[in-house]
């Protein structure tokens, strides 16, 4: 049984003004940013920073990237109330030894998340990725409907995106002022779908952001075995995704890009990259 959800979604802009260059003065919009409490069975854990465009998606996958319950089905609701600025779960059954599960905490490089509960390698040697390949044509592909998405980025600047791919078709696409909410956001929404047709082996997953071991984690506990990013990769990352057998492109604009691990996935077609070119 799926959980119930409130649809608390808030604006995700404000106008506010602002002096150029010239010294004139102009109305701009800037991107929301607001505190949002979780509540799990009456117990504080922790407080996102968030736009609030889908809080419900990202409380969910927040707790299950960091893998404070197993399934979706552990979970009965979520409530969420901006007046108050709190997101309250309640679970079916309770989380066993809450308090030490979240009693260690990891400081991470994310914006909009300053930390993650529990050891970040605990459980890496338990994923298994299953095989899948992305072509260099489909690549082009995902690089190119992310351009023409329309984004609060475009409008307002200052937040990171993250999308899900099905090959070349988005499937989904999250903004938020840290990558880690945009990527646990769409856990949340991955969890919701019917798991027959909604695993993560056949997809790709994109972000605007760096490609941390947070965020190769992340997107390896998701079953998602190929990451692609605008931005580039962390040592740790690429550690940690060579471990996986995950692969990981980054500085992936127009037709160039980077392979920084599991190149065996890239079905390679340098015919389609035009010129060579010096970088």
């Amino acid at each position: 049984m799926l959980p119930s959800l409130t649809q608390a979604r808030a604006p995700l802009t404000r106008e506010v003004s602002a002096v150029n260059e010239f010294g004139e003065s102009l109305t701009v919009s800037i991107p929301a940013e607001r505190a949002l409490t979780v509540y799990v069975d009456k117990r504080e854990l922790v407080t996102l920073m968030t736009l609030g465009a889908q809080p419900e998606l990202l409380v969910l996958g927040f707790l299950r990237n960091q893998r404070l319950v197993q399934s979706v089905q552990e979970v009965e609701s979520i409530t969420v109330d901006w007046e108050v600025g709190a997101a309250a779960v309640k679970t079916r059954q309770g989380i066993s030894d809450i308090e030490a599960r979240t009693a260690k905490r990891v400081v991470t490089t994310g914006c909009g998340q300053g930390s993650v509960f529990g050891d970040l390698m605990a459980e890496v040697d338990t994923l298994v990725l299953p095989a899948a390949t992305l072509s260099q044509a489909q690549l082009y592909g995902i690089v190119n409907a992310i351009r023409l998405q329309e984004s609060t980025y475009k409008s307002a600047g200052s937040v990171h995106g993250c999308a899900l791919f099905s090959g070349e078709q988005m499937l989904l696409f999250v903004e938020d002022v840290g990558r880690h909410n945009a990527i646990d956001t769409i856990a949340g929404w991955m969890w919701l779908q019917d798991a027959a047709t909604m695993n993560g082996g056949d997809k790709v997953f994109y972000t605007t952001g760096r490609l941390t071991s947070e965020m190769v984690i992340k997107s390896a506990q998701m079953g998602v075995p190929i990451v692609v990013s605008r931005s580039g990769i962390t040592q740790m990352g690429q550690e940690v995704a060579q471990r996986l057998g995950l692969c990981t492109i980054g500085r992936a604009t127009n037709k160039r890009f980077l392979c920084y691990s599991a190149a065996e996935r890239l079905r390679l077609q340098p015919e389609l990259a035009g010129a060579r070119y010096r970088i």
